[in-house]
């Protein structure tokens, strides 16, 4: 059962919705919670996918897309967001406060206006969009990075993460990196570019913060997530204008 367990706690975690009533860390469970990761992002990927084809026929083109924006925030708490802004406020302070800066609570200055700037393109990203049947795997690919980011990368404190780290074994991995694939052979015929692009961008962010840090946090992790959507977004908006 630790399996279901580990899915339950990956699911309450990085959504919002109260279905499943796992919400501890219990030992053994950690490891199976990272190895869904991806599935979970992939189900709010096609729950926002649903969402657009029921409402594309009653609704103006511009405001769904406003919408499906704005129920892709929701859904996900904005935890990731909200890791998003604290990395960023710990980016204008010195190497010896950042990681203190990053677990306050209170927003910063830097961090609002980078936030508000990010959500501002992220927007207009998603209006220009029109490949919404991918919308699952931009939202697994996002989630799959912090998977590998926690991984293949140190954490630099103890804690949790710490944990979860230790629990995620090889073999949890592997059948993470299968699954994630056969979904994108499923749903997308770009699935070489998409994933080498996806995980470029993981290892470009890693190695920044692992200069500047020593090694990542949960707050990075929703860093990476976040610009993972946005360059893949944007990347599909490319190919295909």
């Amino acid at each position: 059962m630790k399996i279901l367990q580990g899915f339950f706690l990956a699911f309450n975690m990085l959504t919002i919705f109260p279905i499943f009533k796992i919400h501890n860390f219990f030992k053994g469970i950690n490891g199976y919670s990272v190895m869904f990761y991806p599935l979970v992002g992939f189900i709010l990927g096609s729950i926002l996918w649903l969402t657009y084809i029921l409402l594309n026929p009653y609704i103006p083109a511009f405001h769904l897309s406003v919408i499906i924006f704005s129920l892709w925030v929701l859904f996900s708490g904005g935890l990731h967001l909200d890791g998003f802004s604290d990395t960023i406020d710990g980016l204008f302070v010195s190497k010896e406060k950042a990681i203190e800066v990053m677990k306050d609570s209170n927003v910063g200055g830097m961090g609002m206006v980078f936030t508000t700037v990010f959500l501002i393109l992220k927007t207009s990203s998603v209006i220009v969009f029109e490949a919404y049947y991918l919308l699952p795997i931009i939202l697994m690919l996002s989630r799959f990075n912090a998977s590998l980011a926690i991984y293949f990368h140190p954490y630099i404190s103890e804690g949790i993460t710490s944990l979860t780290k230790n629990e995620f074994s090889n073999s949890k991995f592997y059948f993470m990196i299968f699954y994630t694939l056969v979904l994108m052979l499923i749903f997308s015929s770009n699935i070489l570019s998409l994933g080498l692009i996806s995980i470029l961008t993981m290892i470009i962010c890693a190695r920044f913060f692992i200069k500047r840090l020593g090694g990542l946090s949960g707050d990075i992790y929703g860093f990476i997530i976040e610009i993972t959507e946005l360059i893949l977004l944007n990347y599909l908006i490319i190919i295909n204008f």
